[in-house]
């Protein structure tokens, strides 16, 4: 390899670890928020958009696309991400029922899968539509 390739190599690869951690950080963050908002016995109306299933889908969506670009993965591992965020979605539904005016619910579980499923396929997209021509061949 010339060092001129090496050069632009190791930039690549520089970038792809800035990008997985920048998304990796962002999807603890929003994991703490979720945490907070879904265990809190009312939570701000300001974060509310009107319909419970809809603040679930929202944000498992944002948990997934997050994860998705956080923890690039072969297709033989693609589901260890949305299948932990589901199960960490069943999770809070157990402990809400614990929670003094919250309650555990299996519609909000849907909407957390159905949320994730989301998250996911805007990932791909995003990914699919940044790829250069030459990736997508290949």
């Amino acid at each position: 390899m010339n060092s001129r390739l090496q050069q632009r190599f190791v930039r690549m690869a520089v970038t792809a670890i800035a990008a997985t951690s920048g998304w990796r950080v962002l999807l603890l963050l929003l994991l703490a928020a979720v945490s907070v908002l879904a265990l809190m016995p009312h939570p701000p109306v300001s974060v509310d958009f009107g319909w419970d299933k809809l603040n679930h889908l929202l944000a498992f969506s944002a948990l997934a696309f997050a994860a998705d670009l956080g923890f690039p993965a072969p297709r033989t591992s693609r589901l260890v991400a949305p299948l932990a965020l589901l199960a960490y979605g069943g999770l809070i539904e157990l402990l809400q029922l614990r929670v003094p005016g919250r309650s555990g619910e299996w519609a909000d579980l849907l909407a957390d899968g159905l949320g994730i499923a989301c998250g996911v396929l805007i990932a791909a997209a995003a990914l699919r539509a940044a790829a250069t021509p030459s990736a997508r061949r290949a």
